[in-house]
């Protein structure tokens, strides 16, 4: 990988971290999460794509996909749901618990984290003020979000479960240190601890990615593969970290050392996409950001993108988006004000 892909699809996809809270788990107990797209409005107003993770502090438990076996996690397991599918947290397997939507909308304490306490169904929320150590099983847990569309090409590279057991990166473990990090953040109520834990999230997210790819087995093919292939991670990079250049089939072939037909073939069955069919999505990608994040014109953002004309730029877009980019702009900002309102309205019914 020559260049920095990860990094540059992350900044532009916008992972940020969110809600951060604590579970303790006592005796038998299950909590089962909706999906993502269920509770997004409410935890992370104006985020398209939500995830769940879980970071074992203390004893154990175990995190089941709803229909999927169980997967068994000791203390300093991570386990991630990229997909935001609906999951269940459990002291044994096949325990299901009930659906609630009012947690995730109700009062949270006057500085985050906050503390969950779960016994059966019953769950209360409160300052995280006491010795973890005492009970059964304790998690830190919280929320990314992030990017779908236009384009993210890493989404589609995850497993609905990426579970990462403690201790499988360096000797100097950095999830090791989050946890340490979590837990002292959560006891001292420092000012700007919850930014400080919303940036740790992000970057716990970034290094289970780094160790799920360092994990891939051999003949794997989707683009998290793809970015370790001599020839395929260079176009990557190339095309990643200059989306506007008027590149050619051609001309990318010669920088990565391949025919035409070779650099096509190997780049689809790692992407999905021809190489210039990719480097349109993602120059959509770009464009998306720039339309949602700053006030430039449609013409100012066509020509940073690499297209010549705003018609041009316009036709691409929409073809992404289904939407002309202005419409899409407007419709963004709507929709950002519309997940606002409602997550007041909720909080307020709750109140």
């Amino acid at each position: 990988m020559s260049r920095d892909t990860l990094s540059a699809v992350l900044r532009h996809v916008r992972l940020r971290g969110a809600l951060f809270y604590h579970v303790e788990g006592t005796q038998r107990w299950v909590s089962e999460a909706p999906s993502a797209s269920a509770i997004a409005g409410m935890i992370m107003p104006g985020v398209e794509h939500v995830m769940a993770y879980h970071v074992v502090t203390h004893g154990g438990c175990w995190a089941t996909l709803v229909g999927a076996p169980a997967v068994a996690l000791n203390t300093g397991d991570v386990v991630l749901f990229p997909r935001g599918d609906a999951h269940v947290m459990s002291s044994e397997p096949g325990l299901r618990g009930t659906l609630d939507l009012r947690p995730y909308a109700m009062p949270h304490p006057e500085q985050l984290p906050f503390f969950a306490s779960r016994q059966g169904e019953s769950l209360t929320m409160a300052r995280l003020d006491r010795d973890a150590g005492r009970h059964g099983a304790t998690l830190v847990c919280g929320f990314l979000g992030c990017d779908a569309h236009p384009f993210n090409p890493l989404l589609a590279s995850l497993p609905a479960l990426l579970h990462v057991p403690a201790g499988s990166g360096s000797h100097d473990d950095w999830i090791a240190h989050f946890i340490r990090f979590a837990l002292d953040e959560s006891l001292r109520k420092r000012p700007g601890g919850e930014a400080l834990l919303e940036r740790l999230s992000e970057t716990m997210f970034v290094e289970v990615v780094r160790r799920y790819l360092e994990s891939l087995p051999a003949g794997q093919a989707n683009w998290l593969a793809g970015l370790q292939d001599r020839h395929v991670g260079r176009a990557l990079g190339l095309l990643h970290e200059c989306p506007a250049e008027p590149w050619t089939i051609d001309r990318l072939a010669a920088r990565t050392g391949l025919s035409r037909s070779a650099l096509h073939e190997r780049f689809h069955r790692f992407t999905g996409h021809a190489p210039m069919h990719y480097l349109a999505k993602w120059r959509m990608q770009v464009a998306a950001g720039l339309l949602r994040q700053s006030s430039a014109s449609i013409a100012s953002i066509a020509l940073e993108v690499g297209y010549e004309s705003e018609a041009a730029f316009s036709r691409a877009f929409r073809r992404e988006t289904r939407l002309p980019p202005a419409t899409w702009r407007r419709h963004q900002s709507r929709l950002a004000l519309r997940d606002d309102a409602e997550r007041r309205e909720s909080v307020s019914a709750l109140e």
